[in-house]
């Protein structure tokens, strides 16, 4: 599990490698990975955009930009959380990935909130954040 605070928002991040969706023999690995973000700030937030830096074992980078998370943009209230899952296909055995949510407030004011970095490894690799 990782996890980082920014601006009073907690963003808690569960990788899981899904075996059954991947295919080590064709360099394909997928990982699901699990998100609860949490306000516990005393201001209504609204999550606008995610942005996600993906990097394979072999330095590749890609770069996600996009409106909300899973088709949504939710709204968090003080004291409420919200969850979701997602996934990352990687063409190599280990990766990593960290991002940011640009959030907005009722009054206007946007603000990023950072996603902590977080390793994807296959079971048999060696675990330690890249």
């Amino acid at each position: 599990m990782y996890e980082e605070t920014t601006h009073g928002l907690k963003v808690i991040v569960v990788p899981e490698y899904l075996e059954e969706h991947s295919r080590p023999a064709e360099g394909h690995y997928v990982w699901a990975y699990h998100i609860t973000i949490q306000n516990c700030s005393d201001k209504p937030v609204q999550l606008m955009n995610r942005y996600w830096k993906i990097i394979d074992a072999r330095g590749r980078v890609q770069e996600v930009r996009g409106a909300g998370v899973v088709g949504e943009q939710p709204v968090l209230e003080p004291g409420e959380e919200y969850s979701y899952t997602s996934g990352c296909p990687l063409e190599t055995s280990s990766g990593l990935m960290l991002g940011a949510y640009e959030m907005a407030t009722d009054g206007g004011e946007n603000f990023d909130v950072s996603v902590p970095a977080f390793s994807l490894d296959t079971p048999n690799a060696q675990h330690s954040l890249h």
